[in-house]
């Protein structure tokens, strides 16, 4: 069983084509255990009642955005172990700075490759294959 089937995925974006398009990326990377949510509340529920290995969290979204997904990821004991990558489609140097302040292991900018997206989960886990 390779390092990817082992990960379980939380991808958290308010936008059903791009969790359709991260899902499809994580499933040609090898990905088995995939579970989507529509916001950062949703997201953080689901951590919260099974624990993911890896979350994959867009930044702009209702309720809870992607920096209070992150910070509420890193202040539950259940949670805070999970690797964060937040996915923005902004070149916002704050963004990013504010992420890595709250504990993020990554970035991914949109538009992203199958490639970038592995290249960002490898510096987190080492090689998946």
């Amino acid at each position: 069983m390779s390092l990817a089937e082992k990960i379980k995925v939380l991808i958290v974006d308010d936008q059903v084509t791009s969790r359709l398009l991260l899902s499809d990326a994580l499933t040609q990377l090898g990905f088995k255990q995939i579970t989507s949510a529509g916001d950062g509340e949703q997201g953080m529920k689901i951590m919260e009642q099974q624990p993911h290995h890896l979350v994959i969290s867009d930044f702009n979204m209702p309720k809870m955005d992607g920096l209070g997904l992150l910070q509420a990821v890193r202040t539950n004991p259940t949670t805070k172990k999970a690797a964060f990558i937040i996915l923005t489609a902004q070149g916002d140097r704050a963004l990013v700075q504010k992420a890595a302040q709250l504990g993020a292991n990554n970035v991914l900018a949109k538009p992203f490759t199958i490639e970038k997206m592995k290249a960002a989960i490898e510096a987190v886990f080492g090689a998946l294959k």
